[in-house]
C-alpha cells in the first residue's frame, strides 16, 4: 500500500472518529446504557442474594442484563449511520470524501474502536458490582474465566453495534431502523422461540441467539448448542454480510 493511500485512510478514519465523538446523542446513549446496566445489575444481584435467582454464578447474574443492555448498543449503531442523513450532512461527507465504500467501511471501523472499550467497561461494571455484593455468598470464580466471558460479552455488543450500523446505513432513517431491529430482538425472536419450538434449533444460527453463546455457557441438557467460537463465527458472519450489503447499496444509490 502506498504512503498516500495509508495517509488517506488515516485521515478518513480520523474524520469519522471525530464525527462520532462529537455527536451528543452517542454519549447520551452510552451514559444511559451504563446507568441502566448498573440498575439492572443491582436488581438481579438483589434477587440472587434473596435466593430467588436460583444457583446462578456471579458471571451469570452480572451479565443477566445483557438482554436489555443490547438495546443501547443497537441504538448506538443506528445513530452512528443514520445521524448523517438528518439535515443532509451526508452530502457534505460525500463531497469531502467521494470514496463511498472506503468511507462507510472506515465509519464501521471507527465505530468498533469506540464501542469495544466502552462495551467492556459497561459489561464489566455489572459483573464487578455483582462480585462486590456477592463475594461472601458464592464460590470465587477464576480470573481467566471472568476475562474470557467479559471478552465474549464485549465482542457480542460490538458486533451487534456494527450490524445495527449496517442496517441503519441500508434503511437510512432512524425510526424505521429502530423499529426493525428492536422489534426483531425484543419481540419477533422471543415469540418465535416460544410459539415455534419446532424451529428452535435453527434460531441458534441467527445473530441474537448465536451471540448469546459468545459469553453465556449453555446448560448441559440443551441440544444443538454452540460453542463460544461457533457463536462468534456466526454472529461475525451475519455482521459482515450486512456491512457488505450496506456498502454495495451505499455505492450504487444516491445520497
Amino acid at each position: 500500500m502506498s504512503v498516500s493511500s495509508s495517509r488517506k485512510i488515516m485521515q478518513i478514519l480520523g474524520a469519522e472518529l471525530d464525527k462520532l465523538i462529537t455527536l451528543p446523542l452517542i454519549w447520551l446513549t452510552l451514559m444511559s446504557t451504563f446507568i441502566l446496566n448498573l440498575a439492572l445489575a443491582a436488581a438481579f444481584t438483589s434477587a440472587g442474594l434473596q435466593g430467588t435467582a436460583g444457583t446462578q454464578s456471579i458471571l451469570n447474574i452480572g451479565l443477566a442484563s445483557m438482554g436489555y443492555l443490547q438495546a443501547g448498543f443497537i441504538i448506538l449503531g443506528i445513530l452512528a449511520t443514520c445521524s448523517e442523513y438528518t439535515g443532509g450532512q451526508i452530502r457534505t461527507t460525500l463531497t469531502t470524501i467521494p470514496w463511498r465504500g472506503l468511507q462507510l467501511s472506515t465509519k464501521h471501523l471507527a465505530l468498533a474502536m469506540i464501542t469495544f472499550p466502552v462495551a467492556f467497561i459497561i459489561a464489566a461494571s455489572g459483573v464487578l458490582y455483582t462480585f462486590i455484593m456477592m463475594r461472601d455468598t458464592t464460590v470465587v470464580i477464576e480470573i481467566d474465566t471472568m476475562i474470557e466471558t467479559l471478552i465474549g460479552a464485549t465482542g457480542y455488543l460490538t458486533l451487534t453495534t456494527l450490524l445495527s450500523a449496517a442496517i441503519g446505513a441500508l434503511l437510512r432513517r432512524t425510526t424505521p431502523a429502530l423499529v426493525v431491529l428492536l422489534g426483531y430482538y425484543f419481540i419477533v425472536s422471543p415469540l418465535m422461540r416460544i410459539f415455534l419450538p419446532g424451529i428452535k434449533k435453527y434460531l441458534n444460527y441467527f445473530p441474537d441467539t448465536a451471540g448469546n453463546y459468545m459469553y453465556m455457557r449453555p446448560s448441559s441438557d440443551e441440544i444443538n448448542i454452540l460453542t463460544p467460537i461457533q457463536g462468534t463465527g456466526i454472529t461475525m458472519l451475519w455482521t459482515l454480510i450486512f456491512i457488505t450489503l450496506a456498502i454495495v447499496f451505499y455505492c450504487k444509490r444516491d445520497a
